[in-house]
Order: structure tokens, then C-alpha cells, then sequence
């Protein structure tokens, strides 16, 4: 069991030095990194696409990078945007890993990407683990999943820079109870920004992109308290759950 522990540790730090250095390679060519994660079916490409469509035209210089299983239907989907989309199929993997997406960057990112969107694989366990070497961590999750998933994701919700409600416009039909979902979110990340969106009505688009233009231009990134002590450039990290 210990040596169990010890090598998934080592995994870890492993990755958070290779997370250190491409943070370090992005930061130095002026490029933000923004990991998006969630459950599966929150919605999470539906308000990429548009945020992504809305970056365009503001002439923002914008790229996505996305992460499943198996499909390329995503990919195909935010392509719609115009901008530079590249898919990753991990076989099988239940994240993406701060290597692993510096090799699909390599040769890929334009060189004028100001902001890369990762849309990491739907899963809210492995993939909180893991350090990208983004600047702006996001987790998202829509009204139909209900009050209680913080609680149940403690660490993937406590360790979040922002957290972004999807599908608002199904509230009522869902019978949301905002009030509890909100403390949740504050019990286990006190502080953290709570955006509620709508990529079917256009309510909160932008939001998404706004934050990350003002993590560009130096704007401060919330830094969680259950990541205290444990810095990683402009991320951080604390003990995991294990998947």
C-alpha cells in the first residue's frame, strides 16, 4: 500500500515539473492557459464554441486543444468557431497530463495564440490531480447535476480559480436549488467567482473569456485555500483523491 502511495506521488511531482516548464514556455510567448473540467454532458463544448465564436470576434487570437476517450465530435464541433482546434484521443487514459499536452502543442500552437481553452477529458476525479501549466483553472458543472457536487468533488471544485454554472436556463425545469449549491461551492473554496451561463440563450457568454483576457493582462487569479502551501507557479495543488 505505501509503495502504492509513494509511486503515485512520484507520478505527480513528475508532472508538476513538467507543468512548471511549459507554464514557464507559455507565460514566455505570451500565451494563457485555461484547463477546463467537468462531468460528462455539462455542457462544456456548447459554451467553449461559443466563447470561442465570441473571441473571434473580438479578433482575440484564440486556440482549443480537446481531450476524450474516443470521438472526434468535439473537436469538430468547436471547429465550427474558426479557430485552430486540435483533438486528442487519450485510449483509454482518464486525463490529460502537463507532458502529454506539451507534445499535441509542439509544432500545433500558432504563434500568435494569446489564450489555449483545454477541454480535458469529462471526469472529475483524475483530472484534478493534474497541472497543465495553466494560468486559470475552471470547473464547470450545469444545473441538472445537482446542489451537491462540490461536496462529492471536494478537490476538484476546491481547487478551482472559477466555477461556471451551465444550462441556466434549465434551472426551473431542474428544480436548482442555487442558494445550496452555492454554499457548497463556498464550503469547500471559500471566495472562488461562481458565473452562471447559457450557451442556449447567450446568458454569461463572455464571462468565460473575459476572465481569461484579465489573467493576460496580469489580472489576479483567486487562489484557493485548500491549496495553501502547495504553489505551482501560477496553479496549485494538495493531496488527491484517488481515482
Amino acid at each position: 500500500m505505501c509503495q502504492t502511495v509513494d509511486l503515485r506521488q512520484a507520478v505527480l511531482a513528475r508532472n508538476d515539473d513538467s507543468a512548471r516548464e511549459l507554464r514557464a514556455a507559455l507565460s514566455a510567448r505570451g500565451t494563457v492557459v485555461v484547463n477546463m473540467l467537468s462531468s460528462p454532458g455539462s455542457g462544456k463544448t456548447a459554451l467553449l464554441e461559443a466563447e470561442l465564436g465570441l473571441a473571434k470576434e473580438r479578433a482575440v487570437a484564440v486556440a482549443a486543444l480537446t481531450a476524450d476517450l474516443a470521438t472526434e465530435n468535439d473537436a469538430l464541433r468547436l471547429a465550427r468557431s474558426g479557430a485552430p482546434v486540435k483533438q486528442v484521443l487519450t485510449d483509454g487514459l482518464c486525463h490529460l497530463e502537463a507532458r502529454m499536452l506539451a507534445g499535441h502543442l509542439d509544432g500545433w500552437l500558432p504563434a500568435d495564440c494569446r489564450l489555449l481553452f483545454v477541454e480535458n477529458v469529462g471526469n472529475l476525479v483524475c483530472p484534478a490531480s493534474y497541472d497543465l501549466g495553466e494560468s486559470l483553472r475552471v470547473v464547470l458543472a450545469s444545473v441538472t447535476e445537482g446542489e451537491d457536487k462540490p461536496l462529492k468533488y471536494p478537490t476538484a471544485f476546491g481547487l478551482a480559480n472559477l466555477v461556471l454554472v451551465t444550462k441556466a436556463d434549465l434551472a426551473a425545469a431542474a428544480d436548482f436549488d442555487e442558494a445550496a449549491f452555492l454554499a457548497n461551492v463556498q464550503r469547500v473554496n471559500p471566495g472562488v467567482e461562481v458565473v452562471h451561463t447559457s450557451a442556449r440563450t447567450g446568458d454569461g457568454v463572455g464571462a468565460l473569456l473575459d476572465r481569461a483576457l484579465g489573467v493576460l493582462d496580469g489580472a489576479a487569479v483567486h487562489r484557493p485555500v485548500m491549496a495553501s502551501g502547495h504553489s505551482h507557479g501560477g496553479h496549485v495543488h494538495v493531496a488527491r483523491e484517488t481515482p
